[in-house]
């Protein structure tokens, strides 16, 4: 790789002096400009985006990282990111974790060594995350749909326990006392948090929690049909079922289309996330909607904050779920 150095070598004159010629700045003789110039060209030499975002202390880049880019909940959270940075002059580099630490502490390092102007992050975990390392290295750093408890970070995240808690209440109402769960990993915010309003409806009912309607695993649709197929083969089932999120729905809903059962007759189907299928399919599924585009919004404007002036103290946002009552849920009487 062709250095500064090489241009001022082949020039004849100092690193210093090849700098001011690249950033125009600074009285340069006229011939001295031209030989730099050539010697450029002859060499090859291309300024180093990362040494020049050194230079200035500024970078246009701002790191995104998700943790499923499949998952329907990242398109219009993604798209707010878009749209804020670029109405202010920044660009998006988006990175995809899947997931796994591994891949999150590869991108983190790739931040780093690009000196982004800030990053915003779905994280894979909540502590002892990789995603650490960017504060000594004073890049601006917020958390998005999860927590991170080991460091303090700007945070936007929904009101998981209320979403959960409201339309676990709904079943509740409609008649349902055993209710199935299929919910993501109690090692992250969001699955515990939903977790958590799933049985405070229930207490707060009176109705003891049954161990075996309570089904854990990965936020996948592969969760969603393998807890679905054993919530449905305990005798008796479950009158209702609540899934954590939309790809477990989809896993939930194939386990259900297989099994011949119809929604909500035969069982009824309430789901946290509002992908735009979940109210085209018949029945309409009643779910708890999330306001994904502001919680991008919020995080790009908080970041951006952050970049301008570090010192203010840092923020959590909670923003509110909707509960969209449609006609998945049939009102049950238990005898």
């Amino acid at each position: 790789m062709v250095r500064i150095k090489d241009v001022a070598q082949l020039a004849n004159v100092s690193s210093a002096t090849v700098s001011r010629v690249l950033s125009n700045k600074g009285q340069i003789r006229e011939s001295t400009r031209e030989k730099v110039l050539e010697a450029i060209n002859t060499l090859g030499y291309k300024p180093s985006r990362v040494a020049r975002s050194l230079r200035v202390r500024s970078s246009q880049i701002i790191g995104l990282i998700i943790s499923d880019i499949q998952n329907p909940f990242f398109t219009s959270l993604v798209r707010a990111v878009e749209d804020v940075a670029h109405q202010n002059g920044y660009a998006i580099f988006l990175c995809n974790s899947d997931e796994h630490i591994e891949k999150e502490a590869l991108y983190i390092d790739l931040m780093i060594a690009e000196q982004v102007a800030g990053v915003i992050i779905t994280t894979t975990q909540e502590a002892g995350s990789p995603c650490k390392k960017l504060l000594p290295a004073n890049i601006p750093l917020v958390s998005i749909d999860r927590r991170v408890f080991d460091c303090e970070v700007d945070t936007v995240v929904l009101d998981n326990v209320r979403g959960a808690y409201e339309v676990v209440n709904h079943l509740i109402g409609f008649g349902h006392e055993r209710i199935g769960v299929i919910i993501g990993s109690q090692t992250m915010t969001t699955g515990r948090e939903r977790y958590e309003g799933y049985l405070s409806a229930l207490t707060e009912h009176g109705i003891q929690p049954e161990p075996a309607l309570i089904r854990f695993g990965p936020p996948t649709s592969k969760t969603g049909y393998e807890m679905a197929n054993a919530l449905l083969s305990l005798d008796p089932p479950p009158t209702a079922i609540f899934t954590g999120n939309n790809l477990i729905t989809i896993g939930a809903l194939h386990a259900i289309q297989e099994k011949n059962l119809a929604i909500p007759d035969d069982i009824s189907l309430v789901a946290f996330d509002d992908p735009e299928w979940a109210s085209i399919i018949r029945p309409r599924l009643t779910v708890v909607a999330q306001p994904t585009y502001e919680l991008g919004r919020i995080a790009a404007t908080l970041v951006l904050k952050r970049i301008k002036d570090a010192g203010d103290p840092c923020e959590t946002v909670v923003l509110p779920p909707e509960v969209r009552i449609r006609e998945s849920v049939k009102r049950v009487t238990i005898s």
